[in-house]
């Protein structure tokens, strides 16, 4: 029998994090290579070390930039999937009022936070399979399981997105449906956070905080151990699963 240890180490084990420049981006990545791994990032914005740049609206340049990454880490045992428009990404019609809310943003929200979840699954399928240690984890919400309270919002500049909410409901099921296509050899999983503390207008915080049963906000690091229990074979026997982190957010 494996030690906690050996089971949670991930040496010689090869990643590609598609969204990894971002601020939990960055954790997860932190996370994988302090477990052992090798890690590649596939974002529009730049990252330290093995980087791939590229636009995931784009089609046709995701799936080849994800090949090329794939055959530059020569083989691939682990996927993850963050990348999002979310609540403070500044595109016409995106974070506004509902009657403001545009299809274009609408649609490249799509884009980036569930259609190149498909492409980025559908393309790394095969080399996942040939792995011993196959694991996909997206990265949900908890608008994936609830609707937002609106009342956390007033009198601050912030919102909250339909297709946010939209497309995070949209990878929960993605993740069964990946779980059931790709088993025995790949599982499939994901992790729904709460919201993160970044930053944010003192009286969402406050609300927030009153709402949450452990207190606070979440924290980047918090999402660790979630990610350090789901790539690795902490989890071997784990697959169609949303781990929630959200202080408890979700359960009222």
């Amino acid at each position: 029998m494996k030690t906690l240890n050996e089971l949670m180490r991930l040496d010689g084990r090869r990643a590609l994090v598609m969204g990894g420049s971002g601020h939990i981006g960055r954790v997860a990545c932190e996370t994988l290579k302090e477990l052992g791994a090798r890690v590649a990032v596939l974002d529009a914005q730049p990252s330290d070390g093995l980087f791939f740049p590229c636009d995931l609206k784009d089609e046709a340049a995701t799936r080849k930039t994800i090949r090329y990454a794939i055959h530059e880490l020569k083989g691939l045992d682990i996927l993850i999937h963050l990348a999002a428009y979310v609540g403070t990404t500044k595109i016409p019609g995106w974070a506004v009022p509902f009657e403001k809310q545009t299809v274009q943003a609408w649609e490249e929200a799509l884009k980036v936070n569930l259609t190149s979840v498909f492409v980025g699954v559908q393309e790394s399928r095969e080399d996942l399979q040939t792995s011993a240690h196959g694991s996909v984890v997206l990265f949900s919400s908890i608008y994936g399981i609830i609707g937002p309270d609106f009342r956390l919002y007033e009198g601050t500049e912030m919102a909250n997105p339909a297709a946010y909410n939209a497309s995070k409901g949209g990878i929960l099921q993605m993740t069964k449906y990946f779980a059931t296509l790709l088993a025995p050899k790949v599982r499939v999983n994901a992790i729904s956070p709460g919201g993160i503390h970044r930053n944010q207008p003192n009286a969402f915080v406050e609300r927030y905080r009153q709402k949450t049963p452990l207190g606070r906000m979440g924290r980047e690091e918090d999402l660790k151990g979630a990610v350090a229990y789901l790539v690795g074979d902490l989890s071997c026997y784990v697959t169609g699963h949303n781990l929630v982190i959200d202080g408890g957010f979700s359960i009222w």
